[in-house]
């Protein structure tokens, strides 16, 4: 009998084989986590249940608590109300993805996906049956979407158009001007738009009166929209494994429960009351105020170091979210990154993630490499320093990538 294999999921691989060796993990996503007395610290309620809670641990709400899907649908009402029945509470954003995919793409579909990108928003469409093609942005332009290059990909039987935004790897944004073609383009073929938003709200370099700022898709007044996050990445609880699914098409949102019943019951009462807490009025602002200006001072580290180290690095300095793709060239011609990668975890014990594996199929993005600049300060300035001693010596060692299909 032959058993169906899932592609290898290079970047969750990768962190799992590395990040609890590496002394200096300057890869990883999050904003640098906190604990629940740091988040009690934040919060202006200091007398909150969940310290002393009295709630039986039966599985609670199945679609999660009320005053959760109320703190998460205030988010989501800066421009038009946005109702709590409109939400789906999941275990972290990767089961928010896979929900909304299981739900809503099967075979026959075809499925239009930003990249790169996590590998899960391509890959899973793929497995459940569905055709994919990748909506590419370049290095050369930015990182950004070409609405012209979308266009031209559509079918007759596209189903879904997928975007990150904020943008992982290249911590690039999809601007408004954008957003609103991309609206024209799925109104006209009747598409769903899915938005993993996951790092969302983290707007470091770019402020909310500019006209590029990228709104939440549920702003933009087309009901066949999604937003998929957590609590993992902008707002530093990781540990709690709470996500969700929002849309304001009931029929959507409908499909995505329907799909849930077969994954997911609930999430723990424990991480929903955690979550419910920090998105209060009473926290959610001072915790987002620690996190953007924790990404305001690490991105100058990180800018200075990229800066001192021109005639090897090159990038696209990030306006949001909490990474960096930075290109790594010996001469003029990339390194092999998976190579430097292993060779600085080998001789500094500093962890990045190699791009070409992680986010180009092990073919495209030869020689970038992903950072995550959002972790505690001293291990930023403090990788970042073993890496500059490794710049100097081990890096003249790391073999470059094939010319050919770089």
């Amino acid at each position: 009998m032959t058993i169906a294999k899932v592609a290898p999921f290079a970047v969750e691989q990768w962190m799992d084989a590395h990040e609890t060796h590496a002394r200096y993990n300057i890869a990883e996503t999050c904003v640098a986590s906190i604990s629940l007395d740091d988040l009690r610290g934040l919060s202006e309620d200091k007398s909150s249940e969940i310290w002393s809670s009295t709630t039986k641990l039966t599985y609670g709400s199945i679609r999660g608590s009320e005053k959760l899907r109320t703190n998460l649908a205030n988010r989501y009402s800066a421009k038009k109300p946005f109702q709590a029945d409109n939400i789906l509470i999941t275990p972290g954003a990767i089961a928010a993805n896979m929900t909304v995919f299981y739900g809503l793409i099967g075979k026959g579909d075809h499925v239009i996906c930003h990249y790169p990108t996590y590998q899960q928003l391509y890959e899973i469409p793929e497995r459940l049956g569905a055709e994919v093609d990748y909506w590419r942005a370049e290095e050369s332009k930015k990182w950004q979407l070409d609405i012209e290059d979308l266009k031209s990909l559509i079918r007759p039987n596209t189903r879904m158009i997928i975007i990150n935004n904020p943008h992982n790897p290249s911590g690039a944004i999809v601007p408004k001007s954008t957003l609103d073609l991309l609206i024209e383009v799925a109104e006209a073929h009747d598409l769903i738009i899915m938005a993993d938003e996951v790092y969302r709200p983290i707007f470091h370099s770019i402020s909310p009166g500019s006209p590029d700022f990228p709104p939440s898709v549920l702003s933009l007044g087309y009901a066949k929209t999604i937003a998929t996050g957590s609590l993992s990445k902008a707002y530093s609880l990781a540990g709690i494994r709470v996500g969700w699914i929002a849309s304001r098409s009931t029929e959507i949102i409908e499909a995505c429960a329907q799909a849930r019943d077969y994954t997911t019951i609930s999430v723990s009462q424990l991480d929903d009351q955690i979550a419910a807490y920090a998105l209060d009025n009473d926290c959610i602002h001072s915790l987002l105020s620690r996190n953007i200006q924790l990404a305001k001072r690490n991105l100058e580290i990180l800018e200075r170091f990229v800066e001192s180290h021109r005639w090897a690095c090159e990038w696209v300095k990030p306006v949001a979210g909490t990474t960096a793709f930075i290109k790594i060239s010996h001469m003029g011609t990339p390194v092999d990154d998976v190579a430097f990668c292993q060779k600085l975890m080998e001789d500094a014990s500093v962890m990045l993630v190699p791009g070409s594996r992680c986010f180009g199929n092990g073919k495209d993005f030869k020689g970038f490499v992903r950072f995550g600049f959002c972790c505690e300060t001293d291990v930023l300035e403090i990788g970042l320093e073993k890496m500059r001693l490794f710049m100097k010596k081990g890096y003249r060692t790391v073999p470059l990538a094939d010319e050919e299909s770089a």
